[in-house]
């Protein structure tokens, strides 16, 4: 079994402080997402529920601005594809700072803590495509952030996946960095040590299950069912040994006291058999379980900072990794929670606020026709929709996997009709779909009403729509 619970979860990635309490709790909010809920409503949703920390993927000065005067700590995020952009001249870095940065931090303005340049970019998979340029990018945004006034409250990192520390007898106490990296990743943790910046580190414990069919599933949660003993130190979940593995890769590289936070760690809820919202229940219970206790892992005691993953469901991202790729949200696409959550770790199972003031497109669904009989035509449209759209739930092990031929068609049709705003042309698929009216949901696979979203359109009357309903049950909730 060597590395088998380390490499599982460095190959990819998918894409929250919680102490004692939720007082400092965070979540990971993306917006790949065909029909996104509208930012105001997000922030509600984040306060509604005790978030105080969020992490972004980019910068939308529009997004930003909802957070402005909510006291809600915020990471920005800079894509991958910038990095050369920043990395390349100063200037760049500087621009980019005032606009994206500094133009927040007025009186009531956005409490921005970190800066994360680049998401991920040291990925086996991208082969070295951004080795040479991320670091250089996160000096320069660091350096720009001192020159603006800021750089003592407002941090440059750099979010990297697990997969940039490995241990060749599978045992934590023999964790270093990735051998290609090695150099690199000993200067930028001594340049995090020396800025007083913390080292960011994405954990998928579900990974370990995705890409292992030996892997112990006991192992990746917290019930003790699977141990490993590593010296005197025993080890009963995957989250816990993954992280003390990095503990001693910083030893090694002669930071052994660098702070860790947690960018990302979350299990999806579909799209594969063993993602699915029990076992993510049972995972976020364990977790809070030892979040909540604050007795940290054996190498690293006391509080462990985590950014939960995800916010919400994503249907437009990629399913390179995996068709749970689209289901990581603890709330649904339109914001209505998935499971009961015990953020606190002291067992008190607890409903989370859902999103208020979404607004539905109307309550009809495209359908495949009862008449539609020509099964090569079918298959053919079923596979263009499928391509289109978001298809995941079909997948063996899946939500909606269970159904029957044709209502696997009518999903799939549905799909592509909801994330076209159930426009007329987009439910004929050459004639075999058909709109109607009675919900064709069944106990395990839901066909969504897709929810009106602001999209490019963010000064039309349907955001500004929204806008003043979310306003009005803010003020109503105080009357």
């Amino acid at each position: 079994m060597a590395a088998i619970w380390v490499s599982a979860l460095i190959l990819v990635a998918a894409s929250v402080n919680v102490v004692a309490g939720t007082h400092e709790l965070g979540v990971n909010w993306g917006t790949m997402a065909s029909h996104s809920i509208h930012p105001k409503i997000v922030v509600q949703l984040l306060k509604d529920n005790g978030f105080k920390k969020v992490k972004l993927f980019d910068s939308d000065p529009w997004m930003v601005g909802f957070l402005a005067g909510t006291g809600i700590e915020v990471m920005l995020g800079i894509p991958n594809d910038q990095l050369e952009f920043l990395s390349e001249d100063y200037g760049n870095a500087k621009d980019w700072v005032k606009e994206n940065c500094t133009a927040h931090l007025h009186k009531d303005g956005v409490n921005i803590k970190y800066v994360a340049v680049g998401n991920e970019p040291f990925l086996t998979s991208y082969k070295g495509r951004f080795t040479k340029t991320a670091f250089p990018a996160m000096k320069n945004i660091q350096k720009a952030l001192n020159e603006a006034g800021v750089g003592g409250e407002i941090k440059a990192v750099m979010p990297l996946n697990a997969d940039v520390y490995e241990s060749k007898s599978d045992k934590p106490s023999d964790g270093v960095f990735r051998s290609d990296i090695r150099d690199l990743m000993q200067q930028i943790v001594r340049y995090l040590k020396d800025n007083n910046s913390p080292f960011v580190v994405n954990i998928y414990p579900f990974l370990s299950l995705y890409l292992n069919s030996d892997f112990p599933s006991d192992f990746a949660f917290f019930d003790g069912g699977h141990q490993i003993q590593d010296k005197n130190i025993q080890y009963d979940n995957v989250f816990e040994a993954n992280f003390d593995t990095l503990v001693n890769a910083l030893k090694n590289a002669g930071t052994p006291n660098l702070p860790i936070l947690v960018g990302e760690i979350g299990w999806p809820t579909d799209g594969h058999k063993d993602a699915n919202k029990a076992n993510a229940k049972k995972f976020y219970d364990g977790l809070f379980r030892v979040l909540g206790s604050d007795k940290g892992t054996p190498l690293r005691r006391g509080e462990i900072q985590v950014y939960l993953f995800g916010l919400f469901d994503e249907d437009s991202k990629s399913i390179e990794p995996g068709d749970f790729e689209r289901h990581w949200g603890i709330f649904d696409f339109d914001g209505k929670p998935k499971f009961q959550m015990d953020m606190s770790g002291n067992g008190a199972q607890k409903e989370l606020v859902g999103a208020k003031g979404v607004k539905y497109l109307a309550k009809e669904w495209c359908v495949l026709a009862s008449y539609a009989t020509n099964q090569k035509l079918i298959d053919e449209q079923i596979g263009w929709a499928c391509s289109q759209a978001d298809c995941t739930a079909l997948q063996d092990g899946a939500s909606c996997s269970g159904l029957q031929a044709k209502d696997k068609a009518s999903y799939a049709f549905n799909s592509y009709y909801q994330m076209n705003d159930q426009n007329e042309n987009s439910c004929d698929f050459k004639g075999l779909g058909t709109v109607v009216i009675q919900d064709p949901s069944t106990t395990s696979c839901k066909f969504h009403t897709q929810i009106l979203t602001c999209g490019a359109t963010r000064l039309s009357f349907v955001c500004g729509a929204i806008a003043s309903f979310i306003s009005l049950v803010t003020v109503s909730s105080f009357l």
